[in-house]
């Protein structure tokens, strides 16, 4: 013991020893991850912060998950670009899309909400794969995608994101951020972007990309008093977007409503209120009362070559939230009643669809861990909705630790919905097909509500190969659907087919990764994905149209090492698909047919940064650089009002080649 003691002092003399100025600044830095997968959650939750969504050409949420592995983006038709997002083989309708846990993107707002959401506006977004949570209804069927937007309480007092690329898109991003008081703060966000001249890179006299404009406006407040326990945030949102495609040649103010050319408007602007309230016991840190209160307004005006669509939805969205323990915190509750109200106004062509759904139901949410190697979440809802009648929603997510660095999850859960179907299927307006919906004994546009059950098992290990880190797993995912609005298109290329399901219908989604740090700054992340996803239409048994059962996902990073706050960053995405169930077209002229599937293809992303100092950097970077371009995009483009017309296939990119640059500039 003296001897140690005796050790301790000398180390303390040599110290001291050295002179002040001798001594050199030694920083201890750990590299935050783009993805981060926790092991100790329970649910099966992927992390995307901040990092990771400057990997990319990052314009909008719709745009934030081409590096993503759990989430699959493709282009939903071949006229407005609008990029559509899948999670376990199945369409964001059936995933719970939410802004700092609040339903954002549904209803009205299915077919394009993703890009009313500038990618500098988000913190971070949490993607759960499987039945998500009953906290926040009973709508998840294949997952969860919560996003949170920057803080006012910890932003920078001035942010500033420049953009321009290749096909004529031009974005501005502003910031602007202010302490009222040591408890308040403000932040107003100001997007703005255009896209300015006319694209047609496959020569088929469409457009490739719309012509557009978008302003969006977000002011919000946040209080937080830590002695009280008081958190509280206020939000205010305007946003108007204007998109115009078709033909080159159309002229709105002379072609609109004529067969001179064909072309489309689709006009959007919403008006967002919000407030969240949250108090943490004093007394009882594990304790704590949350209310949420949102109000929007979406109206859009559309019309496709002689197609109207319009449609306007008000909602209002209340959440009640307790959370506490029982006896310790190992067994934990949250606790509440939430209310739903839309209105919607909706005019098809000629026809209007008008009709109020209003929910109120109550969830608890029992919690387990053991803060080692076990925990799970068993979670129940009772819901009364005046179009789906009284039910009730099961969710259970179990996650156990076998070993170290290694997590095996298991999730189960039911979900129900209504099935909005003109709104989430709004590529067909551009189409000469027919809507014709066969059924009309249910509540909703006659059908019955879509009712689904979805299993899920995964496993995940961190381990070493050669002293560098490495991740692997796998995660296997069915949902089995008890009713589902089936979208027909395997009947005629004229006509698309809305009824209930006869017969049986099923996604399983099967994802291996792996993840290697190659050398130390460069890293690769993999992922194989693997979908069996069949339909029983009205003549037969189909995969799903337009969904690739093979994927492969490669990105590679690399970041040279910080020196005076500069820095290169640089980053590679390789993404390929597999061939796609094209929808039936065998009966159109041969020069106006697809063959049964598509061919597959790979599509490569890259992207080069330059940090400067702590405030300033620039980036330049493409996309598609491998230039590959679906030949034949829309059928019928020479005879856009006759029978045969349809925008609507896309399993390709149109565009080809584009490239961008931008710089970032902050005041912190």
């Amino acid at each position: 013991m003296q001897k140690n003691i005796m050790l301790f002092v000398v180390f303390l003399l040599s110290v001291s020893a050295f002179s002040q100025e001798d001594l050199e600044e030694v920083k201890i830095t750990k590299k935050q991850k783009g993805l981060k997968k926790s092991y100790t959650l329970t649910a099966n939750t992927t992390l995307i912060t901040s990092k990771e969504l400057l990997k990319a050409a990052c314009c909008n949420l719709a745009e934030s998950f081409e590096t993503n592995p759990s989430i699959d983006v493709n282009f939903s038709d071949a006229l407005t670009g609008t990029k559509q997002i899948k999670m376990l083989g199945l369409t964001s309708p059936y995933l719970m899309i939410t802004e700092e846990n609040i339903p954002s993107v549904r209803g009205a707002s299915q077919a394009y909400g993703l890009s009313f959401t500038p990618g500098t506006w988000i913190e971070s977004v949490q993607i759960t794969k499987g039945a998500g949570s009953v906290i926040n209804g009973y709508e998840s069927i294949s997952g969860q995608i919560n996003t949170e937007l920057l803080k006012p309480l910890s932003d920078i007092p001035f942010f500033l994101n420049a953009y321009g690329s290749t096909d004529a898109r031009f974005e501005l991003n502003t910031h602007f951020n202010k302490k009222l008081s040591d408890k308040w703060a403000t932040s107003l966000f100001v997007h703005g972007n255009a896209r300015v001249a006319k694209n047609d890179m496959n020569d088929d006299g469409f457009l490739d990309n719309p012509l557009g404009k978008q302003i969006n406006v977000l002011n919000r407040y946040q209080y937080y008093n830590p002695e009280s326990g008081l958190v509280s945030f206020i939000n205010f949102r305007y946003m108007n977007d204007e998109k115009q495609t078709g033909e080159v040649d159309f002229d709105k103010d002379r072609d609109r409503g004529t067969t001179n050319h064909w072309g489309s408007e689709i006009n959007t602007e919403r008006f967002e209120v919000s407030t969240k309230i949250g108090y943490v016991f004093k007394d009882m840190p594990y304790q704590s009362i949350g209310f949420q209160n949102a109000f929007n307004s979406h109206k859009q005006d559309s019309y496709f070559g002689l197609n109207q669509y319009n449609i306007k939805q008000d909602s209002f969205y209340s959440n009640l939230i307790f959370s506490s323990i029982i006896n310790n915190t190992m067994h934990k509750f949250t606790t509440g009643l939430n209310f739903t109200y839309d209105q919607y106004q909706e005019l098809v062509y000629v026809n209007n669809y008008n009709r109020i759904d209003n929910s109120v139901g109550a969830f608890f949410e029992y919690t387990y861990d053991n803060t080692d190697n076990f925990s799970l979440i068993l979670g129940g809802r009772v819901d009364n909705h005046n179009r789906l009648g009284t039910f009730v929603t099961p969710r259970l997510h179990v996650r156990y630790n076998p070993w170290k660095n290694g997590v095996v999850r298991f999730s189960a859960g039911r979900g129900k919905r209504s099935a909005n179907i003109f709104a989430e299927n709004q590529q067909l307006f551009a189409s000469s097909r027919t809507f014709s919906i066969l059924d009309n004994s249910g509540k909703i546009y006659g059908l019955n509500p879509e009712i689904a059950w979805n299993y899920g098992v995964s496993f995940s290990q961190k381990f070493k190969i050669f002293n560098k880190n490495a991740e692997a797993g796998f995660d296997i995912y069915r949902t089995d659907f008890q009713n589902q609005a089936v979208v027909d298109l395997m009947q005629s290329p004229q006509e698309v087919l809305f009824y209930n399901l006869k017969g049986s219908s099923f996604a399983n989604s099967l994802q291996f990764e792996f993840n290697y740090e190659l050398i130390r700054n460069l890293n690769l992340r993999t992922a194989y994905k693997y979908y069996d996803i069949q339909t029983d239409y009205l003549r037969g048994t189909f995969q799903r149209p337009l969904q690739a059962k093979h994927r492969f996902l490669g990105n590679l990073e690399y970041e040279t090492t910080l020196n005076d706050d500069k820095q290169w960053k640089f980053d590679y995405t390789y993404n390929w698909s597999g061939k796609q169930q094209l929808p039936y077209t065998a009966s159109n002229p041969e020069a106006d047919q697809f063959p049964e599937f598509s061919p597959s293809y790979a599509v490569m992303n890259a992207q080069v940064t330059r940090v400067f100092s702590s405030v300033f950097e620039v980036y330049i970077g493409g996309e598609n650089i491998g230039n590959y371009k679906q030949q034949k995009a829309i059928l019928g483009a020479d005879d856009p009002f006759g029978p045969n017309f349809d925008a609507s296939i896309a399993y390709a990119p149109i565009f080809g080649q584009m490239y961008y640059a931008g710089l970032r500039f902050k005041i912190k």
